[in-house]
């Protein structure tokens, strides 16, 4: 997976059909992000650039279970070489 700002903005996109917001703050974060279950919102350090963005959104989509029917054809798409990418992390 390429670390681009245009597949950040497909990431953000995968969020927000699954009703997530996703705001970049300042603030003291242990991890670099903070996830608002209630409200859907994920709220990540400003400061990171584009890769560490990325990796934070990877890192929740990770933990969450998406209903792929609320996916757009595209959006599907990605999410399953979102899925593949995530194995691959995790055998290595």
């Amino acid at each position: 997976m390429k670390y681009t700002r245009h597949t950040l903005k497909k990431l953000e996109t995968l969020f927000s059909e699954i009703e997530y917001t996703v705001r970049y703050e300042k603030g003291n974060f242990n991890s670099g992000y903070c996830v608002v279950e209630d409200r859907k919102v994920a709220v990540i350090n400003k400061f990171y650039d584009t890769e560490g963005r990325m990796n934070v959104l990877l890192e929740i989509i990770a933990g969450l279970t998406i209903e792929e029917d609320q996916l757009e054809e595209s959006s599907l798409k990605f999410y399953k070489q979102v899925l593949k990418f995530l194995a691959r992390q995790e055998e290595e």
